[in-house]
């Protein structure tokens, strides 16, 4: 691929919406095979959607927050599992934003720019938390490291060019990104993920074995917390989109299920089901639900859009506060759709064959990602006595 198209705000929501409805023709059958996106990967990186938080000065488009988080919640009513896979290519694209060297960000950039994508190697299993890292970069001369460890979670990886690996420089030391290419030797990408939902996102392990990795292949990543920072807030607001995508499409198939094939419950005496006075006061509920968590994810984005034109400790807080709020109402949102969706359609809909499931069976294992009785926790304390939340990748 020579190179993607530029894309500008209205095109990239355009481009979005026009795939997002191409994902959802094969979705439920790609979810019950389990068949990975191969074909729809390789249709999102030519589209140039992938490339359009790339800075200006590099030729990209550096669209806004605001964008970027409308793009990803229109990819996931298509298919979330397409939505989720490139979650890391855009958090590790801002990585290399704040703390790549011009030359680095000049080569990577590019690769972007050309349509390659970049997967994870983040977290890792059997340590005593999400945020426990064991993966080591060991001095292999000058300028030169060994990359050690194993990782599990890797969503991207599997069908990724290259993937930012998350490791500590020498014996305990800061950490860091090491970017790997996805061939190189030493590295292996292991299709083991086997979860009741998200089945076809391909978060599976990734280990490493005396993967050799050059200095200037190497950027710092613990300092980025050192002070005022969105790049958790970002990072969560992505993944509050995928939940209100995963509840919006819920709904929608829940609604066209009532319109079209269910039956009205005798009791009721209406002609069609979507007459029936109790399925539309349901349907109101989880609109207004819907509704909520779409606007307070859209207030999300102006806030992380806000703090990184004028970021301050408080401007900071302030965005995160402002994605928590989005991610526990997303998680609702998502989880009330999706299981609603039986409710309403009624016993036909539970037919195996449909793959309505599929949306609770999503909602269900993203939503577990972060807790969001915890973002509700960083609400309260704000609330009450203005406690600002943690200042770490998580919130």
């Amino acid at each position: 691929m020579s190179g993607v198209p530029v894309l500008g705000p209205a095109e990239a929501v355009a481009v979005a919406a026009d795939l997002a409805a191409t994902f959802a023709r094969d979705a439920a059958d790609r979810d019950t095979k389990r068949v990975l996106p191969l074909v729809e990967l390789d249709q999102l990186s030519e589209s140039g959607l992938l490339a359009i938080t790339v800075p200006a000065r590099f030729g990209g488009a550096d669209l806004p927050v605001a964008t970027v988080v409308e793009v990803f919640r229109l990819l996931s009513t298509g298919d979330p599992n397409i939505g989720q896979i490139p979650h890391s290519h855009f958090v590790y694209v801002n990585q290399l934003r704040l703390r790549g060297t011009d030359a680095q960000r000049k080569l990577l950039f590019g690769e972007v720019l050309a349509g390659r994508r970049f997967g994870n190697a983040q977290s890792e299993a059997n340590t005593r938390h999400g945020r426990d890292v064991r993966t080591t970069l060991t001095a292999d001369g000058p300028g030169h490291w060994r990359l050690n460890g194993r990782k599990f979670y890797a969503t991207g990886a599997l069908l990724a060019h290259r993937i930012p690996v998350l490791a500590h420089r020498g014996d305990g030391g800061p950490l860091h990104v090491a970017w790997v290419d996805r061939h190189a030797e030493g590295v292996e990408v292991v299709d083991d993920w086997n979860a009741l939902g998200q089945r076809t996102t391909a978060s599976g392990s990734v280990v490493l074995t005396d993967v050799a990795v050059p200095d200037d292949l190497v950027t710092p990543y613990a300092v980025t917390f050192d002070g005022p920072q969105t790049y958790g807030a970002y990072a969560q607001a992505l993944h509050a989109a995928i939940d209100a995508g995963i509840a919006r499409a819920a709904l929608t198939d829940a609604a066209a299920f009532v319109r079209e094939k269910s039956r009205p419950y005798p009791d009721a005496q209406v002609e069609r089901a979507a007459d029936d006075p109790l399925v539309v006061h349901a349907l109101g509920q989880i609109e207004l639900s819907v509704r909520a968590a779409e606007a307070l994810l859209a207030e999300a984005a102006r806030a992380v859009d806000a703090a990184n034109a004028d970021l301050t400790a408080s401007a900071a807080a302030h965005a995160s506060l402002a994605v928590c709020a989005a991610r526990a109402a997303t998680t609702h949102a998502a989880l009330e759709a999706s299981g609603r969706l039986f409710e309403v359609a009624g016993t036909r809909s539970a037919a195996g064959g449909l793959g309505l499931d599929r949306h609770w069976r999503n909602a269900r294992t993203h939503t577990l990602h972060d807790p969001a009785a915890w973002k509700v926790q960083h609400l309260g304390r704000w609330a009450a006595d203005g406690t600002p939340p943690p200042n770490h990748g998580q919130v």
